[in-house]
């Protein structure tokens, strides 16, 4: 197995850089196959240095797991110009693509956050709900249909965030058996059932 040379970086950048190795492999591994033994390798350095920047097993996950969502967060960022369906269409695709580039780390968080592990449920939590604000920005996707962006009231908050629930699963449940369903085909029923939930909601 080929190991990353030894460099001398600030702490703050070898902090930085083991982060960046620990969320590439997530990316092919649940949180427990994600031991302080695999990184040090990958890594070239030892466990103990590990645990100098980390502290344990358990603040190492979170710090991988946090640095994962701010990586999902700055990937699915929607662009500035365009009508605003194409621009939640972007942001859409661009979590798709994610999704399925860190699938198994992807699935594990997800895993943990519904078992009860409450700091990774918290980053999981804020994960979400700065994905689902973008929705009620000016500069950001939602669209009514008619150019106009969703209502920011609480009806819509809690209806958007069904849909992103509904989303994720959608999308997981495609990547384990896409049963036929081309990927514009499932980014057409999230954007589209977007809109239909929203229209739903009783004047």
């Amino acid at each position: 197995m080929t190991t990353t040379p030894r460099t001398r970086l600030s702490p703050e950048q070898r902090r930085e850089q083991l982060l960046d190795l620990g969320v590439r492999l997530l990316a092919h591994r649940s949180l427990d196959e994600l031991s302080i033994d695999l990184l040090a390798e990958e890594a070239g350095i030892s466990r103990g240095l590990l645990y100098h920047y980390f502290g344990s097993k358990q603040a190492f996950h979170e710090a991988v797991v946090r640095h994962a969502a701010d990586d999902l967060i700055a990937q699915t960022t929607p662009p500035t110009d365009g009508e605003p369906l194409e621009r939640l269409l972007t942001s859409v695709r661009a979590y798709v693509d994610y999704v399925v580039a860190n699938h198994e780390g992807y699935v594990s968080l997800v895993k943990a956050a519904a078992g009860g592990n409450e700091s990774l449920r918290a980053i999981y939590e804020e994960a979400r709900a700065a994905l689902n604000s973008r929705i009620f920005r000016e500069d950001a996707v939602a669209d009514s249909g008619e150019g106009e962006i969703v209502p920011d009231t609480p009806a819509t908050r809690l209806v958007v965030r069904g849909w992103s629930a509904m989303t994720e699963e959608l999308v997981l449940a495609w990547i384990d058996d896409p049963g036929g369903v081309t990927r514009d085909q499932l980014l057409a029923i999230i954007a589209g059932s977007l809109r239909a939930v929203v229209e739903a909601i009783p004047d």
